[in-house]
């Protein structure tokens, strides 16, 4: 439950710290005293969109809402562990609005998005105000209370689940028909596109190595006749640098009796012998072998001009992009051969989701259908108790294709007087005969809910007398389960409340103060008979509130 607010600098409210009972608190004052405001500044801790501009009282400063809640005993812990926040049994709630229109949110002084405080609020305060009452035109309010009544929240969210694989599956169904039916237009031109670049047979590197082979056929005289040169150069056998190494050698070896570092060098001779005999073998031999192959080099330019025309053709740079491209060419060739297969695999898989939809559907159907009857005598019984004992109401289910709550449409058929048939609500009830409906609905609701605090911004619009009297009993009743916060200008509502509490203006500014019991007496006298307080009005004042 809310246990404290403070606003600062927010419109009208230099600053305002007020304290909440736990059951019901009675906010009244004269129309244009802030009631709004405050609870506007209240939806600012829920998340609510800050608008600098109208928000912040003082420009030269910061506008700031804070709220103590008491969450002990209410089970959150799992939601703030699921926003990444530490629990606290008394959290508090911070937003803070700046000049420049940026805002920010705390939770337990932990910055977090506004979208954190939303999730968080849902759990903690549900805000109605008169003009939530047109929510009873939504087929989506519809659906949502009938689901929370009926308990079967967690079976509409199961076939959520199930009716988004169903759309997935459908479009996915839907891609693979309309790109088979592109594609088989292109199936010719894909099929001679594999059939030529595989008889290429492309090969990684195969180019640079054709054109590296090409290069020594076309120089293969040059290259004979150079080394041919150096075989001759080397193994000359009068001349030859080998046969003169041999002979420095033998030399060598001849005056190393007497001079030692000839050993040495013969050594150094023979290796540097050894070594120029490998090369002389290896020029041999590839002299041998360099001769122009006429054939072979008109082979290798066959295939090098195919390789190149390929790459020109495709627009690519290289033969590995060739085989990339024969790869995908491939991929979209086999699709299309096997594009039924997958079309029928689709549809199977479609008809499965179909079928796991409408079963979680008709189970939702069948909870709903047995909810409604015991919904219908609530309301009845409640719009009974507010003076509207002929009224009637009927929740009708009808079914309509699969959608995203299921099979059903839901409307809410309403008659102020039994001579009247039930038609839909939007279409018949006057403002203040939704007033009531949405009071019988919200009762309902904030018990299967167990929600901790429930606000009600003048609900109570257009009733008087007995009824207003009705009204505040129900509120009262609620307030005896959640803490109830009951804006109202009904001194038959106002004295049910356990901590009564004063909107005022003075010098422009919004003001609010608990009132004492003979305070009270004199409110509650000024909302039964205007400005001038009557003794009759004061005594009227106490018979309400049992004084």
């Amino acid at each position: 439950m809310l246990v404290c607010l403070t606003v600062e600098n927010y419109a009208l409210i230099d600053r305002l710290d007020v304290r909440f009972d736990s059951h019901l608190n009675i906010i009244t004052g004269e129309t244009g005293a802030g009631k709004s405001i405050l609870m506007g500044a209240l939806s600012l801790l829920l998340g609510a969109k800050a608008d600098a501009e109208s928000a912040i009282k003082d420009r030269s400063r910061n506008c700031v809402v804070e709220g103590t809640f008491a969450l002990d005993g209410l089970g959150l812990e799992p939601i703030f562990d699921e926003q990444d926040l530490d629990y606290e049994p008394q959290t508090v709630i911070r937003r803070v609005v700046m000049p420049s229109g940026k805002s920010r949110a705390f939770v337990n002084d932990s910055p977090v998005q506004v979208a954190t405080l939303k999730t968080i609020g849902e759990y903690l305060i549900d805000i109605h105000s008169q003009n939530r009452n047109l929510i009873l035109t939504s087929e989506q309010f519809r659906i949502e209370a009938l689901d929370t009544i009926a308990g079967c929240t967690a079976q509409r969210a199961e076939y959520r689940t199930a009716f988004a694989a169903l759309g997935k599956a459908r479009r996915a169904l839907e891609e693979a028909i309309a790109k088979q039916s592109a594609s088989h237009d292109d199936e010719d031109w894909l099929r001679h596109q594999v059939e030529e670049l595989r008889a290429a047979s492309l090969r990684v590197g195969e180019t640079e190595a054709l054109e590296s082979e090409l290069r020594l056929l076309e120089n293969a005289d040059s290259i004979r006749a150079t080394l041919l040169q150096l075989h001759s150069a080397l193994d000359e056998e009068q001349n030859g640098i080998l046969s003169q190494l041999k002979e420095s050698e033998n030399a060598l070896r001849h005056i190393s009796s007497y001079y030692p570092s000839a050993g040495e060098l013969a050594e150094r001779l023979h290796s540097v012998g050894i070594e120029l005999k490998d090369i002389n073998s290896t020029v041999e031999e590839d002299a041998e072998r360099s001769n122009a192959d006429p054939d072979r080099t008109e082979q290798i330019t066959l295939r090098l001009d195919l390789l190149y025309a390929l790459c020109v053709k495709h627009r690519v740079a290289d033969v590995s992009a060739l085989i990339s491209l024969r790869d995908r060419y491939s991929a979209e060739l086999d699709a299309i051969e096997h594009g039924d297969e997958q079309v029928e695999s689709l549809r199977k898989e479609v008809a499965e989701c179909e079928k796991r939809a409408r079963t979680l559907a008709d189970a939702l159907h069948k909870a709903r259908a047995e909810a409604a009857p015991h919904i219908d005598a609530e309301v009845v019984g409640t719009l009974r108790k507010v003076g509207m004992e002929g009224a009637a109401f009927h929740t009708a289910i009808s079914e309509v294709p699969l959608g995203a709550t299921g099979g059903d449409s839901v409307a809410f058929l309403f008659s102020a007087n039994t001579q009247i048939e039930p038609r839909p609500i939007e279409r018949i009830a006057s403002g203040g005969e939704l007033s009531r409906v949405m009071l019988a609905l919200k009762a309902i609701l904030a018990r299967r809910l167990s929600l901790p605090t429930i606000v009600f911004d003048e609900i109570d619009t257009g009733v008087s007398g007995r009824v207003a009297d009705a009204v505040g009993d129900i509120i009262n009743t609620l307030s005896e389960q959640m803490q109830v916060i009951d804006i109202t200008h009904l001194p038959q509502v106002a004295a049910k409340g356990n901590t009564h509490l004063l909107v005022y203006k003075e010098q422009g500014a919004t003001h609010l103060r608990s009132l004492s019991t003979e305070e009270r007496i004199i409110e509650i006298a000024k909302m039964l008979s205007g400005s001038t307080v009557t003794e009759a009005a004061l005594t009227q004042a106490r018979n309400l509130l049992g004084k």
